[in-house]
């Protein structure tokens, strides 16, 4: 068994945001992939700061955010970062599904996040970004 993990950053200017979405998302999304290490972003900053030096495999981003949003956020690394990481962008209903779409986010989660949703969907998105394995 593997004991590398896999990094993901949650972004939200509101702790019990961060904290809703690493408990729905879990320790392990998949029994197929590693264990989860969650970096908490509470600032832009700090999320730019994370991506610039590579440290995080995927990236959830809070699309409620104060003062910037996460749909903002997202479209703003995927024009402006060579091999950006995947982003999952949380929204609050349904119909923000669109403006996710524009953020180029790889996936989207609707509050109330549903865990089994949730873990799908960042395995899903996880599996997408893995490089494959050759087999010979």
């Amino acid at each position: 068994m593997s004991t590398q993990t896999t990094k993901i950053l949650v972004f939200s200017h509101r702790p019990e945001v961060r904290e809703t979405i690493i408990t729905a998302v879990g320790r392990r999304p998949a029994p197929d992939l590693s264990r989860v290490d969650f970096v908490e972003a509470g600032a832009i900053a700090d999320v730019l700061y994370e991506v610039d030096n590579g440290t995080v495999d995927l990236l959830i981003l809070d699309g409620e955010a104060q003062p910037t949003g996460g749909m903002g956020l997202s479209r703003q690394l995927k024009d402006e970062i060579t091999n950006c990481p995947p982003i999952v962008v949380a929204v609050r209903r349904k119909d923000d599904r669109w403006l996710a779409t524009w953020s180029q986010a790889d996936a989207v989660l609707v509050h109330p996040l549903d865990p089994l949703a949730a873990a799908e969907t960042v395995a899903e998105v996880l599996r997408g970004s893995a490089v494959p394995v050759v087999k010979g």
